[in-house]
């Protein structure tokens, strides 16, 4: 989760200001660059009114056969949206669909670990570090021949796009970033948190003992129901909307993938030696100079930074936006019109 609880000190940015700020839920807006004005106007739809993308696409794309879903045409600008932890292709559910009618090509792929995404190779290691899911991305974009694209993500989703961005960005051309600047890094997370931080982090620490993956592995509907519920916790969602998500959760490799994620973030768990060039950069919290919109609900339960705190890390046109209305850490799901306005709009800036 926000990860993602998006998960892993998913928010800690290694700077102080942002792991302190990771457990608190108020968020104010910052740093403000005027948008040129929106070249279409999203209209408004209730949550929910869209259950399902349709038939999934399947392709290669580096060490992964990977499921996407894909709507508008295929000569249209690109978007590729990213879920987080745990969650699915249905954060954009009601997203993409919007976005498609503006006059975008909308790809919402399942994440290494969810859904019907696989490994090519049984030999493969089951990494969830934050490079490699990136990697992940990169490839896919050179599978579907996607030189350049509009990049939005929430929780994990939204670290992997702020790392494309950073990394990549002659492949992003506009990003729109749930909660903010998310890179992190195994050096800046061996920092203790005051108590009251370190509490929303519970279940790193679970995940990092055999105990925790047998729970997991047991009781993952379960246990992604009880994040959904504390990080989001005025999002009203029944249990059709849940089990819709749930069954991406199924996937062969999940656990493994969620349980290094976390481990690795605490340096409980290697990573490949592949990333670790990519690693050391991300290290120094490279700065963002693609045009940004970062997005953040006023009832997020979970973890996350102040965009006090990181607006600087974006360097060129950005604006920040606060979704209110009892909005929580699924901003995309429980808010669609306001992400999908959010991509329209950077993309003129």
């Amino acid at each position: 989760m926000a990860e993602e609880i998006n998960q892993p000190r998913r928010r800690f940015m290694g700077v102080a200001a942002l792991t302190v700020a990771a457990a608190q839920f108020g968020i104010l807006g910052t740093r403000v660059a005027q948008a040129a004005a929106p070249a279409a106007r999203i209209p408004t739809i209730a949550p929910g009114t869209n259950t399902s993308f349709g038939s999934i696409k399947q392709i290669d794309a580096g060490v992964l056969n990977v499921g996407y879903a894909e709507l508008g045409a295929s000569d249209a600008p690109p978007v590729i949206l990213l879920h987080g932890w745990p969650y699915d292709i249905h954060t954009y559910v009601d997203v993409a669909p919007l976005v498609a009618a503006a006059g975008y090509r909308v790809i919402v792929p399942y994440l290494r670990g969810y859904g019907t995404t696989q490994f090519l190779s049984d030999k493969t290691m089951r990494n969830g570090q934050q490079a490699a899911i990136a990697a992940d991305i990169i490839a896919l974009m050179d599978a579907l021949k996607i030189e350049k694209a509009l990049i939005g993500g929430c929780d994990w989703g939204a670290r992997t796009a702020d790392i494309i961005a950073a990394l990549w960005p002659e492949r992003c051309k506009a990003l729109v970033s749930v909660s903010g600047y998310l890179i992190g890094s195994q050096e800046a997370n061996k920092t203790p948190l005051p108590p009251k931080a370190e509490l929303a982090w519970w279940y790193q620490f679970y995940f990092a003992t055999d105990r925790g993956r047998a729970g997991y592995a047991q009781y993952r509907s379960e246990f992604a129901k009880l994040i959904w519920q504390l990080a989001s916790p005025k999002w009203n969602f029944d249990d059709a909307i849940f089990n819709r998500s749930a069954a991406a959760f199924e996937n062969p490799d999940h656990v493994d993938i969620t349980i290094h994620n976390y481990r690795w973030r605490i340096s409980v768990a290697k990573g490949e030696k592949t990333y670790d060039e990519l690693e050391a950069r991300l290290a120094k919290f490279p700065v963002i100079g693609v045009p940004t919109i970062t997005l953040e609900g006023d009832a997020n339960g979970a973890p996350h930074p102040q965009p006090e705190a990181y607006a600087k890390k974006f360097s060129g046109k950005y604006e920040h936006r606060l979704i209110t209305g009892g909005i929580g850490h699924n901003l995309p799901q429980e808010a669609p019109q306001a992400f999908a306005q959010a991509v329209v709009d950077v993309d003129q800036f």
